[in-house]
């Protein structure tokens, strides 16, 4: 394993965490889309809710533009994006000019579709060039330790997601195994136990989401 500063490594983890809540926010979003803008406030308020972030939205209109474009909404997905997108530039050496492309055309993306009464089209765009980064992470990061801070921080992101939006129990099976094995092949410092616990809470008949959500938020100490 490559020798990473601790600086560089929590940014490599945040920049796997923010990229992969821009992803999967996104296709939360659009799965619950066509309801509201049918005008099922409901679903804004449970989303809300279950992200623990402000319903501070007046309408299912000021929603769908100000959760995904407002760069001055902390909790948008224009925001979240900004924000892998600053931890890339930072990491240039680590991850290389193509690597941050993507995430740029992201950006790129989202300003281009500010307003738009189609914001979908936009957002399918956007989750292309989240996997393109990926992808090309895994092609071009020659030093495996880089790659896998980034997957555990997407790991450790998507699950935190679908325990807090109470996802169907073999998603969170899925994830705790894939979180276990990434993480493992890190660096990063970690408890092996809550590792083991996340197996035996995801493993359950009846799954303690909240319980799971302690451990994920403590798992890496960075």
């Amino acid at each position: 394993m490559g020798i990473v500063s601790l600086i560089n490594t929590d940014k490599l983890f945040w920049l796997g965490r923010y990229s992969e809540r821009v992803y999967t926010t996104i296709r939360l979003f659009g799965e619950s889309f066509d309801k509201i803008i049918d005008g099922n406030a409901e679903y804004i308020e449970l989303f809300c809710r279950s992200l623990d972030i402000p319903n501070i939205y007046s309408s299912t209109e000021d929603y769908v533009e100000r959760y995904l474009f407002d760069p001055q909404n902390p909790d948008s997905v224009y925001s979240n994006l900004t924000r892998a997108y600053d931890n890339a530039m930072t990491l240039r050496e680590e991850i290389g000019s193509e690597c941050i492309s993507y995430i740029q055309l992201a950006i790129y993306v989202m300003n281009r579709h500010q307003g738009s009464q189609s914001p979908m089209i936009g957002l399918q765009q956007i989750l292309d060039d989240i996997l393109a980064f990926w992808g090309l992470a895994d092609d071009m990061i020659p030093d495996e330790n880089i790659r896998n801070i980034i997957k555990t921080g997407k790991r450790v992101e998507r699950l935190d997601l679908y325990a807090r939006l109470k996802r169907p129990r073999t998603d969170i099976l899925r994830e705790v195994s894939r979180l276990s094995v990434r993480i493992s092949r890190t660096n990063l410092k970690y408890s092996s136990e809550d590792i083991s616990r996340l197996k035996q809470l995801a493993d359950s008949a009846t799954t303690d989401y909240y319980s799971i959500l302690q451990i994920v938020d403590g798992l890496v100490i960075i």
